[in-house]
């Protein structure tokens, strides 16, 4: 059976059910087939603030888009007032995909929107979506797993729901693996300092990468001892993702992706420097 036939061979977005949609890490080509198919056929739309518009676009005119995007201390909607959006609207008959950027339940807090989905008697689908972890990596250059380097990925948050950075910090600076941090630009000088505390060297290679996979992507590598004083400098800003370990230390050699001229850089910058990239610029 071919992809088309096997598209179509899926049925389409049902009455009265929510779908909760991983839309990917930006890059809206990222998208998968189920994912596009089921927004194509949607009555309502819920998204969030790192959702691509060209994926919201897929909808049918006819269909409510809902925004209800989060960013650090700014919520359009508290989340037990969007689980009841979705429980409305899936009670009501409607076709609902609720579009989460990267992976529904990779710090997406689709497990909580599912429970309470279920609770309600409402039907739901969980289409799984490229999580930011390895899309961003991977447009950076940056490979989350290498024989030489690491032989095992952690995937963490540096914003918890009370706020607190309370992690097990003597798991996340074990050697030897990749450490991921979500949502922690806010407190990445603290979460440098913890992790060096705890038995990293503060020679480690660390990276700090801004909107990967679109067209604003920036990139900036430094040690764990200057990751935050470059990140500063640099004036990045979320959303933007962390990576810890010596994965990071080949980004210099591996940096393909280029979101001005989709080419590999003319002369990427040397093993061990301190440098920020977006396109071909560079800017210490």
């Amino acid at each position: 059976m071919s992809l088309p036939e096997l598209a179509s061979a899926r049925p389409g977005p049902q009455p009265g059910h929510v779908y909760l949609v991983g839309a990917g890490p930006g890059d809206p080509e990222l998208l998968t087939l189920r994912g596009a198919r089921l927004v194509a056929g949607a009555e309502v739309v819920v998204y969030d603030n790192l959702v691509s518009p060209l994926i919201v676009e897929l909808a049918p005119a006819a269909a409510a888009r809902i925004y209800v995007g989060k960013k650090a201390a700014d919520h359009t909607l508290p989340q037990d007032e969007i689980n009841a959006l979705l429980v409305r609207h899936a009670r009501a008959g409607r076709r609902v995909v609720r579009l989460k950027g990267g992976d529904p339940f990779i710090f997406g807090r689709g497990g909580e929107e599912m429970e309470t989905l279920m609770a309600a008697g409402i039907t739901v689908e969980v289409v799984p979506g490229v999580t930011a972890a390895a899309g961003i990596a991977a447009y950076a250059g940056i490979p989350l797993t290498h024989r030489d380097h690491a032989q095992s990925v952690v995937f963490a948050t540096g914003f918890l729901k009370d706020g607190a950075l309370e992690l097990d910090w003597p798991m996340l600076a074990r050697p030897n693996q990749t450490l991921v941090i979500y949502m922690g630009i806010s407190r990445l000088g603290e979460i440098c300092a913890r992790l060096v505390e705890h038995g990293l060297p503060a020679s480690t290679p660390a990276g700090v990468i801004e909107r990967g996979t679109t067209a604003q992507q920036r990139v900036a590598v430094a040690t764990l001892a200057d990751l935050a004083g470059q990140v500063a400098r640099a004036g990045i800003r979320p959303p933007a993702l962390t990576v810890v370990g010596g994965v990071v230390g080949l980004y210099p050699r591996l940096a393909w992706f280029q979101p001005d001229a989709g080419e590999p850089p003319a002369h990427p910058p040397h093993a061990g420097c301190s440098a920020i990239h977006r396109g071909e610029a560079a800017d210490d």
